[in-house]
C-alpha cells in the first residue's frame, strides 16, 4: 500500500456487509484533525472480535446503529500503532514524531487513522510497534474484567474459560500478574501456549470438564459462553464473581442478548456477583499495559502476522476462529 499523494491515502473498506470477501482497498481523502484529534500514520494493527460484528452486521440489531442495509462506516479496524503525522490545536500530549498505539472507533486499517487524542498512549521504549498494536481492544478487555469487575487479588483462584484467544491470553497473563491462581481453560491445540504464557492449571475442554471440581473459583472469566449459567455458578464460591464477556452464543437477530439478560437478572437475586463486561477504552489502562509488557509481566501472543495489503485474508483467516492469540497486521 503506497502513498498517492498527501491529499489521499490507501484504506481497507466494507463497501457492504459480510465476510473478509467484501472488503476492498479504495483511495479516500486523507483525515485532518480536528481540534482535539491525531493523525496516525499506521505502522501496524490488529483484529478483534467487533471488526468482525460489524463487518458482518451481526446481530443484526447492531444495524439499528450502524446502518440497515450497509455500513455507516465503511473504514474498517479499531486497533492501531504508528507515527503521529498531524495534532490538533487543542492536543498537548503529543507531538509529530510520537509513536502511538490505542483503540479507536474505525479506520485503522489504513495508511492513516484520526481519532481523539484520548483513544491513544505513547509507546514506551522497549515496545515494538507490533506488540503495541496487539494490546488495546483485547488487552483492556482482559484488565476491566479482572483488575475492575473480579477485584482479583493473591492467592485467588481465577478460571479463564477460552483462554487462547486474544482476549483471554492476556487474561491469563493479568490475572498472575495480581497474584492469583489460575485455571486456563483451551482446546488440545493451545494448551502448551497457555501453559507457557503462566497458568498454572490448564483444563483440555475436549477431554475434561471444568464446571467439575471439588474446590470452587474466586473468578470466573467466561470468554466462551459455551456452557450454562448454572453450570457455572456451581464451580462458584458464594461469594464468588463470574464475568461474562459477550462472546455467549446467540441468533443472528439478536445475538447474545438472552444469554446477558439472563446474566443481569440472576445477578439481581443471587449472593454471587454476575457482570457482564462492556469494555471503556482508557488511556490509563493502556499505559499500565504497556508498561507490563516492557517490563517482561505480558507478553502479546501473535500467532499470525499478515501484511496490511492482505486484510482481507487475515479477515477471513480470523472469521474461522480457534485463535492462538491475535492476527497482526503489518504495514
Amino acid at each position: 500500500m503506497t502513498d498517492v499523494d498527501t491529499a489521499s491515502m490507501t484504506a481497507w473498506i466494507a463497501p457492504r456487509y459480510g465476510g473478509g470477501e467484501v472488503l476492498r482497498t479504495e483511495i479516500v481523502p486523507r483525515p485532518t484533525p480536528g481540534d482535539r484529534d491525531v493523525v496516525v500514520r499506521v505502522r501496524a494493527a490488529s483484529l478483534c472480535s467487533g471488526d468482525l460484528h460489524l463487518l458482518t452486521g451481526t446481530p443484526y440489531l447492531l444495524r439499528l446503529g450502524f446502518g440497515l442495509r450497509r455500513p455507516k462506516r465503511r473504514m474498517i479496524g479499531q486497533n492501531s500503532a504508528g507515527e503521529v503525522v498531524a495534532v490538533g490545536a487543542s492536543v498537548a500530549e503529543f507531538r509529530v514524531g510520537d509513536q502511538v498505539f490505542g483503540a479507536v472507533p474505525s479506520g485503522g486499517f489504513a495508511q492513516y487513522v484520526c481519532a481523539d487524542a484520548g483513544s491513544f498512549a505513547a509507546v514506551p521504549a522497549g515496545l515494538s510497534l507490533e506488540d503495541a498494536a496487539a494490546i488495546p481492544d483485547s488487552g483492556m478487555t482482559a484488565l476491566q474484567g479482572l483488575r475492575g469487575i473480579g477485584k482479583v487479588g493473591p492467592g485467588q483462584r481465577v478460571l479463564v474459560n477460552g483462554a487462547s484467544g486474544g482476549v483471554g491470553s492476556f487474561a491469563v497473563q493479568i490475572a498472575k500478574v495480581l497474584s492469583a491462581h489460575v485455571t486456563a481453560v483451551c482446546s488440545t491445540r493451545h494448551v502448551d501456549m497457555v501453559r507457557d504464557i503462566g497458568a498454572d492449571v490448564v483444563i483440555d475442554y475436549t477431554t475434561d470438564d471444568f464446571t467439575v471440581t471439588d474446590v470452587p473459583y474466586d473468578v470466573i472469566f467466561d470468554l466462551a459462553g459455551n456452557r450454562e449459567l448454572r453450570e457455572i455458578r456451581r464451580v462458584l464460591t458464594v461469594d464468588g464473581v463470574f464475568i461474562s464477556s459477550a462472546a455467549a452464543p446467540g441468533n443472528n437477530w439478536f445475538g447474545p442478548i438472552r444469554w446477558l439478560g439472563q446474566v443481569a437478572l440472576t445477578d439481581l437475586f443471587a449472593r454471587q456477583t454476575l457482570k457482564a463486561l462492556l469494555m471503556r477504552p482508557a488511556t490509563a489502562d493502556l499505559r499500565y499495559l504497556a508498561e507490563l509488557a516492557v517490563s517482561g509481566k505480558l507478553r502479546p501472543v501473535i500467532e499470525r502476522r499478515f501484511p496490511l495489503s492482505d486484510t482481507a485474508l487475515a479477515m477471513a483467516a480470523f472469521e474461522q476462529g480457534h485463535a492462538s492469540g491475535k492476527t497482526v497486521l503489518i504495514a
